[in-house]
């Protein structure tokens, strides 16, 4: 994995506490740094500060996605609304608010490891919209969608039990695997994202319906 850390101390003692958990750790100080190292090194998996100097870990997380699907855990001081959001939004698959236990942190990172292994269960087709489960690719009427890790989580759970109706905390539980107790705008934010992309018409959606009073289902075929 790439740990991305300015302060030395706390970049210092992540590592090391890592290690001892049976992670192989890179560590870069920047952004700059960071975006070099997962170029020449392979890496399962990016935990990324957000104040950084020069470029910052929102930038930074932008750049990743921009060619790479690897899973993206962000580590920050500030845990306000808007930039967790805003963090999820630019592609991170979770989130931690230090400062944060190492055991807390190797959970985590487990938790988004076993996320990011690919479904089995082979290619699924909805009116149109087809989910390669191995791939992890989805095109809708042949044309390729892009999507966030995220984003295709919920899908993915979505689209498994076609008619189901998942509530809000099943989702949060299913998708993020951890509890954001009462925070149940971040399930309405991944869904408006997800329509955005995958419905003709997100005002009126086919796939990813909302079951009023309960949560969301997909659409039967």
């Amino acid at each position: 994995m790439l740990l991305i850390e300015d302060d030395a101390l706390v970049r210092r003692g992540l590592q090391l506490a890592l290690r001892r958990h049976g992670h192989a750790v890179h560590a870069a100080e920047d952004g700059e740094s960071g975006l070099e190292t997962l170029a020449a090194e392979e890496i399962d998996l990016v935990v990324l500060d957000l104040m950084l100097p020069g470029i910052d870990g929102f930038e930074v997380c932008r750049r990743i996605r921009a060619g790479s699907q690897v899973p993206i855990i962000m580590l920050t001081a500030r845990g306000d609304d808007f930039d967790v959001v805003a963090g999820l939004e630019a592609g991170a698959d979770d989130y931690i608010i230090k400062p944060v236990q190492p055991t807390v942190l190797d959970a985590r990172i487990r938790a988004v490891l076993r996320r990011a292994v690919s479904d089995p269960d082979g290619v699924r087709s909805h009116r149109g919209l087809r989910i390669d489960t191995e791939t992890l690719s989805v095109t809708l009427d042949g044309a390729e969608v892009a999507l966030t890790p995220t984003e295709l989580r919920l899908l993915l759970t979505l689209s498994r039990s076609p008619g189901r109706v998942f509530s809000r905390q099943q989702l949060l539980e299913d998708v993020w695997e951890h509890g954001y107790l009462g925070d149940s705008r971040l399930v309405d934010n991944g869904v408006m994202r997800l329509r955005a992309k995958i419905e003709q018409d997100p005002a009126r959606p086919v796939f990813v319906q909302t079951v009023r009073g309960f949560g969301y289902r997909f659409g039967p075929v």
